[in-house]
């Protein structure tokens, strides 16, 4: 029986060679396309999946109230390990870890390269249990002046995965051995460190360090297997607020590491949403692609089947029951379903390098795994059902005795309908991924084209290690002779990035109930004018920072919220220092959320100990020749330290990294599903032409033009792709609306952009069967008409 399929399959297919190449085109772009965007989705839910303990292994957050808003952070206090795993039943293991990434200058001999990782507790290794290429984790941070590398590190330093022993320095002041060396980390993997260092070679330098009032560490937790969560984060609730014996609105809670990529949204204290949005929207995006390909191999049967009746009168005559015909024709479809994905197999592979490039992972497929294997087993069977299930139980219910007598078929109308109501599925998907590739880039660029309040271009940064900044002003100097350089300046963050905030400001006449968070941060007098920031009252900051040490410069946000004594000559107090002196109030620039109003913010002179060396380039000057001859400067004025510097405008841009990617994704999705429709357009226009062939010549010999003609088959599929407009328009409305709720800043929704997606797809259609009614229309009526 498979046999007689196999045979009959591809008689069909050599037989109908322009219907079979567009069947299995739409089928094997459909599959290929939703197959890559599976693989995406596949490595975002897999994130962590290296980790053998991620069931039982969260993060301490802390919901903290200001001003009845709670915002969520990860920062924890120093000694809040320890307790913790002495206190609190059904915690296995705790240990710090020093932020997201911390980027330190490594040295051996004349090499020095700059390599982001983690200060951390030697309970960090039994937690993740890293898989180590070298050396053993139970003894790496045995002595103190240990650091274990990633394989890739220990390869750029030592040219081999076997450093063990050696010495490497560290910032340019101390060395530390290589204690073992572990297996690189996958690129889906929320810890990206490639060294490890102990916690305990940093955690005594500061006082502020050990007390439970300051948040600066990253708290990990294993629980017990059969530890209660629900308990576990009861306990915690107040737990910092114990410790500090005074009156606390921080409440912590355990995050579970399989939710740190996909649920790492927080809103009022809440979960809400993060990535699981995106890896949901694409996965019914692909769903629906898959669909349209299906479609199209429904319709195009269907639309053939009339050339299959007395085979299936004939079939039927012989002895052939209903049952036997719909499964000579599923096993038809699944036949085509199977030749489908092996042309969309290696489509795959042709695509799977430029969507890398595109989606910024580094994504594989392996028909060989039995995850793939299977999975694009499974594909061939349900697309090769779900597509020929329609045309088999149509085809299988001719009546012999009407077929072989050439009597019309009385359910052709019902196919008909089906069909264009197929038709007007696939091209109202397509018109709502139009519009909403649209709205996305509308949206991007209009928060990009907003005033931010500074001069993004021409700027650089270098990220400062030790003691760099105690040595700002002979580079400053020299900077500011080179003649390339229009100003330079230090500060604690990115321009972009504030991370130091606290709401322990005063000032008189503050709502005693009310306690705002405020930004702040250290920078030298160069700062402002080098961000090219604007000041709205007042002066900037002088350049001996001793002058300054009771001054601040405020922004614009904080001044409203200070009332009366947010003006130049205002008195701001911190905790229970000595006052503060408002010397000048600066114009409200955007940092940390760019899509939201600007948060208040103060400054302080007090360059020392700054992380962050900005230089601004003189308009007009050549970048990579001033890029040279600054690091030429720079390098000379910290010997030993690498120019490693980053482009502000780049960072920038990468604020938009997960929007920009939806708005590409969905823009290739659109013109994916465009194409896949037309071709099943192609193939129905096609039909229809072949069917009215004859009548087409009366016209013809009648006096027809083409362009009437062309316009009389057209106007039919143009009729469908208008009411698709319709049904879609709503449709991508509510859709466009929900998205941008998201946004505190964004674009209005214009009606301009309904009508040209609803153009452009009827368009499209227009030059799609304008092809095939033209060339029907163009025929001689004589050959059309001289045979029956």
């Amino acid at each position: 029986m498979i046999k007689n399929y196999i045979k009959t399959t591809l008689r069909s297919l050599l037989k109908n060679r322009s219907y079979s190449f567009l069947n299995i085109a739409g089928l094997a772009i459909g599959i290929a396309c939703a197959s890559l965007i599976f693989l995406w989705v596949q490595d975002e839910i897999t994130y962590n999946h290296n980790y053998p303990k991620r069931d039982v292994l969260y993060k301490v957050y802390e919901n903290q109230t200001y001003n009845g808003k709670i915002s969520t952070f990860f920062g924890t206090p120093g000694p809040m390990w320890k307790a913790m795993k002495a206190e609190i039943p059904g915690i296995e293991n705790a240990a710090r870890m020093t932020g997201d990434g911390d980027n330190a200058l490594f040295a051996l001999g004349e090499k020095a390269i700059t390599e982001k990782g983690n200060w951390a507790d030697p309970e960090i290794f039994q937690m993740l249990q890293l898989p180590f290429a070298k050396g053993s984790p139970t003894n790496a941070f045995a002595q103190l002046k240990s650091v274990v590398i990633s394989e890739r590190m220990a390869k750029t330093f030592f040219g081999t995965t076997d450093p063990m022993g050696k010495l490497i320095k560290l910032n340019n002041t101390e060395n530390y051995t290589v204690t073992g060396v572990f297996k690189d980390l996958p690129q889906n993997s929320t810890y990206q460190f490639q060294w490890l260092i102990p916690m305990a070679n940093i955690d005594h330098k500061q006082t502020w360090m050990n007390i439970w009032g300051a948040n600066w560490c990253r708290t990990l937790v294993e629980l017990e297997p059969n530890a209660n969560l629900a308990v576990i984060n009861q306990k915690l609730s107040r737990y910092i607020a114990s410790k500090t014996k005074a009156t606390n609105t921080t409440q912590c809670f355990l995050f579970a590491m399989n939710d740190w990529n996909l649920h790492n949204n927080f809103t009022d204290g809440k979960m809400d949403g993060g990535r699981i949005q995106y890896v949901k929207t694409f996965s019914f995006i692909a769903w629906i692609i898959l669909l349209i390909a299906c479609i199209n191999f429904m319709n195009l049967s269907t639309a053939r089947s009339e050339q299959r009746a007395k085979e299936v009168g004939v079939r039927k005559v012989m002895g052939a029951g209903k049952g036997k015909l719909i499964g000579q024709f599923v096993g038809e479809a699944l036949i085509m379903s199977f030749i489908s994905v092996l042309v969309a197999v290696g489509l795959i592979y042709l695509a799977l390098s430029p969507f890398n490039n595109l989606v910024q992972k580094e994504l594989s497929v392996d028909i060989f795994d039995p995850s793939h294997l299977m999975y694009l087993i499974t594909i061939s069977i349900v697309t090769g059902l779900l597509a020929g299930s329609y045309p088999a139980f149509y085809l299988s219910s001719f009546n012999p005795v009407s077929v072989l007598k050439n009597i019309k078929i009385k359910s052709n109308a019902a196919s008909g309908f089906i069909r264009q109501s197929l038709v007007v599925i696939q091209f109202s998907v397509s018109i709502i991924l139009i519009i909403g590739t649209v709205i996305i880039y509308q949206q991007i660029q209009h928060v990009k084209n907003r005033s931010i309040g500074y001069n993004k271009d021409n700027l650089v940064y270098i990220e400062l290690q030790g003691k760099q900044a105690d040595g700002f002003i002979p580079v400053y100097n020299d900077l500011m002779r080179s003649g390339i350089v229009a100003n330079a300046a230090l500060s604690d963050n990115k321009v972009l990035e504030i991370g130091s905030n606290n709401d322990n400001y005063a000032w008189d006449g503050k709502d005693a109930t009310k306690n705002p968070l405020i930004s702040w941060q250290n920078v030298s007098s160069q700062f402002i004018s080098t961000m090219g920031f604007k000041l709205v009252a007042g002066h900037d900051f002088n350049n001996d920072a001793h002058i300054d040490s009771n001054n601040v410069i405020i922004n614009q946000a904080f001044a409203k919220q200070m009332g009366k004594e947010g003006r130049v000559g205002g008195i701001l107090r911190e905790g229970g220092t000595k006052p503060l002196q408002v010397i000048g109030i600066l114009k409200d620039y955007l940092y940390n959320d760019i899509y939201g109003a600007a948060a208040p913010l103060v400054l302080y002179n007090h360059p020392t100990g700054t992380s962050i060396l900005s230089i601004r380039f003189k308009p007009g000057v050549d970048i990579q020749d001033a890029i040279t001859k600054a690091g030429a400067i720079v390098k000379a004025g910290y010997p030993g330290y690498p120019f490693e510097y980053k482009f502000v405008d780049s960072d920038f841009e990468q604020l938009f990294k997960t929007e920009t990617l939806t708005g590409k994704l969905s823009g290739v999705f659109a013109s994916l599903a465009i194409f896949i429709s037309c071709l099943g357009l192609f193939g129905l226009a096609a039909y229809t032409a072949e069917r009215r062939i004859k009548e087409i010549g009366i016209r013809k010999v009648l006096g027809a033009s083409v362009t009437g003609l062309a316009g009389l088959l057209s106007k039919d599929f143009l009729k469908l792709v208008g009411l698709s407009c319709f049904i879609a328009f709503p449709f991508a409305l509510w859709g466009v609306n929900k998205w941008l709720q998201a946004y505190q800043y964004r674009v209005d929704i214009e009606w301009w952009v309904f009508a040209v997606a609803g153009m452009a797809a009827l368009l499209i259609a227009l030059v799609t069967v304008s092809f095939q009614a033209i060339k029907a229309a163009l025929m001689n009526p004589v050959k059309s008409l001289r045979s029956e």
